[in-house]
């Protein structure tokens, strides 16, 4: 390893995240301090539906209270537990914020979410052959707004900003080589 944990103390603890300073030592032998974010595994899941009239996905708008703003990205959330089955997370995700059932997910690969300061992973899934219930969103997702657009419509947004979730954006991408080269990444 190049970088060898001397100490760790856990500052600051809720239901959803957990805070740690960690006392390292770099492969130099100078020492400094890391601050990490601990959060359980999450999901982000692109719903994608083709029809007669093309190819659409489903979005979710919220205010994000961190950035000030309400945004669109794809569905994602976690469950508060490390011991997640990983498909049951995107299915539980998916009919939460949306009402959406899957007949099928793919899960694309697992990413680490801003891996520079947080440790969480984060499940890709495609979600195909979709069918639509009542959504059943937690206190805090209140405000979510359902957006079905089209995929050109989708692309639009991400390249003049109207997307900014980095993980939206990630996860796109993964779909989009994974079109290319026929098979799931893992």
């Amino acid at each position: 390893m190049t970088i060898r944990t001397i100490s760790s103390r856990e500052v600051y603890r809720n239901p959803w995240t957990s805070v740690r300073e960690d006392v390292i030592e770099r492969a130099n032998g100078q020492r400094g301090i890391y601050g990490v974010v601990d959060k359980d595994p999450a999901s982000i899941i692109i719903p994608l539906e083709k029809t007669e009239e093309g190819e659409f996905v489903y979005l979710i708008e919220q205010f994000r209270y961190t950035v000030g703003g309400r945004f669109a990205e794809f569905p994602q959330g976690g469950w508060e537990r490390a011991d997640v089955v990983p498909e049951e997370l995107a299915r539980g995700e998916l009919r939460e914020e949306t009402g959406i059932e899957a007949e099928r997910l793919t899960l694309l690969s697992t990413l680490q979410i801003a891996y520079g300061v947080m440790n969480q992973k984060h499940y890709v899934f495609l979600a195909e052959g979709l069918t639509h219930g009542e959504a059943d969103p937690d206190a805090e997702e209140h405000d979510l707004v359902l957006r079905r657009v089209s995929v050109a419509e989708f692309e639009r947004m991400l390249l003049n900003g109207e997307i900014v979730d980095n993980c939206s954006v990630a996860a796109w991408g993964l779909y989009k080589v994974w079109l290319e080269h026929g098979r799931p990444a893992r």
